[in-house]
This record gives C-alpha cells, sequence and structure tokens, in this order.
C-alpha cells in the first residue's frame, strides 16, 4: 500500500512535465492570457457571469448626426447597425447625391433602412445598374427609394436579383410589369429563383387542372394583374382557388375566366380573410332580398368586392340604399364600392340637391373621377338657373 503515494506523486509529475512539453511552460502560458473581466471571480464571492456591454460606435453615431440621420429611429429600427465597426455610410451618401438624391432624402432613407451602409459602393454600382434595366432614369429610383428603401438595401444578392429579372422577362412580362413589382411588391426580386419558379409551375398547374389550353399565357395573366402572387404560398393560392370554385359554385370554364381576369386580383388575400368576407357579403346582400345569383354575379362582375370588410361594405350599401339607388343598379355598376363612405354620402347629397334622378338617370356619375363629378355638377346647377 505504500507504494499507491509513490506511484501517484511520480504521474503527477510525467502529466506536468508533457503538458509543459505539449503546451509551452505553465506560467507562462496563464500569464499570456488576459481573461475578460466578466468572467473573472467576484472578489465579494458572487460568481455569477455578468452579460458583456454591446457598445455603439461613437464614430459612427457622429457621422450619421453629421449626415442628418434620425439615429433614434435607427436604434427602433436596427439597432445592430449603430454597434458595427465597419460601415459606408459616407460612401453611400456620396453614391446617392451623385445620382441625384437631396441632402435630406439621403438622410431619410438611412434614417428608416440603416442596414443600407453596409453596402459596398461595387454592390451599390451592380444593383443600380440592373434597376436601370426596368427604369428609364436615376430619377425615378430615388424617387422610389426615398417611398422605399427596403425594396432597394433588403436583398444583397444582386446574383439573383438579375436571374429574377431575367426569369420574369422571359414569361413575357413587359418593362412595366416589373416596374410595378419593383415599387409595390420587392420581395418578388428577393425571392429565390426557385420559389418564384414554384409559384408559375402552381399557377400553369391550375391552369391545365381547369381545362385551359395556354397554362403559359395563364400564369402571365395573373402575375400581370396581381404583382403580390409571386411572394404569397402556393398553398393559399391553391385554396383560395378551391374556395372560390365551392363558395360560387363554378363550373371549370367559368372559374377559369375568372381566374385570367379580374379574380386574379383576390389571390392573393389570406384564405380565412377571403372566406370571411364573402360570408359577410352574402349574409348582407341575403338580408337585402338578393338572390344567389345575384351574388354571383356581384362577384364575378367586380371581385374586388371580396376586398371590403363586412361593416365597410355593410356602411356603403345602406348609404347607398338610403340615397334611392337599388341594389340591382349597385350590381349593375359595382364599381361605386371603390369609393369610401364619406365620399359616395357626399356626392348623393350634392346630386339630390340638385334634384338628380338615379332611377332616370342612373349611378354611373358617382363612379366618375373628381373632375368630372364637378363639371356635371356645373352643369346640372347652370340648368337650375
Amino acid at each position: 500500500m505504500a507504494m499507491v503515494p509513490r506511484l501517484r506523486t511520480l504521474l503527477g509529475l510525467h502529466w506536468s512535465l508533457a503538458s509543459q512539453h505539449s503546451f509551452g511552460p505553465i506560467t507562462e502560458r496563464l500569464t499570456s492570457v488576459r481573461l475578460p473581466r466578466t468572467l473573472c471571480s467576484d472578489p465579494t464571492g458572487n460568481d455569477k457571469l455578468k452579460p458583456p456591454v454591446n457598445t455603439e460606435n461613437e464614430s459612427l453615431l457622429e457621422s450619421l448626426n453629421l449626415l442628418g440621420v434620425d439615429v433614434k429611429m435607427v436604434r427602433k429600427r436596427q439597432p445592430g447597425v449603430l454597434r458595427k465597426t465597419s460601415t459606408n455610410e459616407n460612401g453611400l451618401a456620396q453614391f446617392l447625391q451623385n445620382k441625384g438624391a437631396s441632402c435630406r432624402v439621403i438622410a431619410s432613407i438611412i434614417s428608416r433602412y440603416p442596414r443600407a451602409i453596409m453596402r459596398s459602393i461595387e454592390h451599390l454600382d451592380q444593383r443600380w445598374d440592373l434597376w436601370r434595366n426596368i427604369f428609364k432614369t436615376d430619377s425615378e429610383i430615388v424617387t422610389i427609394l426615398e417611398r422605399s428603401p427596403e425594396s432597394f438595401f433588403r436583398s444583397c444578392d444582386n446574383g439573383n436579383l438579375e436571374k429574377n429579372i431575367a426569369f420574369l422577362i422571359s414569361l413575357g412580362l413587359s418593362t412595366k410589369d416589373l416596374h410595378r413589382m419593383l415599387t409595390t411588391a420587392p420581395r418578388t426580386f428577393s425571392n429565390s429563383l426557385e420559389l418564384n419558379k414554384q409559384m408559375v409551375k402552381c399557377l400553369e398547374d391550375i391552369c391545365v387542372e381547369l381545362g385551359g389550353k395556354n397554362p403559359e399565357q395563364f400564369a402571365k395573366a395573373v402575375i400581370s394583374q396581381n404583382v403580390y402572387i409571386l411572394i404569397r404560398s402556393t398553398k393559399r393560392v391553391r385554396t383560395n382557388v378551391v374556395n372560390l370554385r365551392t363558395s360560387l359554385k363554378m363550373g371549370d370554364s367559368e372559374l377559369l375566366a375568372l381566374l385570367q381576369g379580374p379574380g386574379a386580383e383576390i389571390l392573393d388575400l389570406s384564405n380565412e380573410y377571403l372566406k370571411k368576407n364573402f360570408n359577410g357579403l352574402q349574409q348582407k346582400m341575403a338580408s337585402l332580398g338578393c338572390h344567389k345569383d345575384v351574388i354571383k354575379k356581384l362577384i364575378i362582375s367586380y371581385p374586388m368586392v371580396l376586398y371590403i370588410g363586412l361593416t365597410t361594405l355593410s356602411s356603403k350599401l345602406d348609404c347607398l340604399l338610403k340615397g334611392g339607388i337599388t341594389m340591382q343598379q349597385i350590381v349593375d355598376k359595382p364599381k361605386v364600392l371603390e369609393y369610401s363612405t364619406a365620399n359616395i354620402t357626399g356626392r348623393i347629397e350634392e346630386l339630390q340637391r340638385l334634384g338628380y334622378d338615379f332611377q332616370k338617370n342612373g349611378i354611373s356619375i358617382l363612379d366618375s373621377s373628381k373632375k368630372r363629378f364637378a363639371a356635371k355638377i356645373e352643369k346640372l346647377a347652370a340648368l337650375q338657373d
């Protein structure tokens, strides 16, 4: 038993020498390592770890303030940017200024999308050139950046943007269509190319399933009329198609005509919202004595009615009916529902004051532009003098 302590001592010495040979002198290693203060033991005995403090880059803050950027907004939107040590705010400002952006616009862009200052000049040049394939002038792009900086800066993959532009053009979409996508649905271009291809394939399959003979043209027609479709899921679109068929009891050819026509505009709605609005419309019109065929006619001629929430729709219908307009007139001229309740009320009151007869003259005047409506009122007023 006396051999055991000695054996342990010899083993310990052997391990110590081996360690020094492999890792260098222990004392030398310890003195060369500087442990963070947060990882050192608390002299009071409290060994709880304290989280490191993330400090903002003072030099960056000063630079942003000089550019007139709203730093409070930056902290609210993308605070991590303020802790970066390598940024390109001055390069970005100079780049945008060369494209015609004012100091105010530049400050606004950075305030609302701070990550823009992480983009290199090379990246900015490449992206600008790609956008110029769609837009005629630099000033058009500056205007869009002022309104929606995210559309330009959100994605950093210029290669993917280039591929998406080429793919969408190959579908037969016009420059005008791409212009609308970039201004209203820019996420289309930050989608992976494969994701956009999946939606196009989904639309083509729907066309074939409904007996369509030109699936490519169908997909182009839907995308042209609804630029948001490519940023929705294929599941949402398919479910909406099924719900429309079931709710309206439509045959294949009838449904196909609706979808590649005005019905394309409602395919991007959430499934629950579409179903809820359909049920609300059906209940409201049924309470007014409308047959299901009348409801179907309204939706087919003006699918955008399903965008309108039940409360708003009820208010508009009640306003029109109270003004002496019939439900049949509304179904025949459904675009009158695009206007706000206040607008409809105001126009009806002006026309009634001048003795306008909706039953005799129809309601097209309610659906006219502001300029045309004013001219009509002036003409009616002159006839009474």
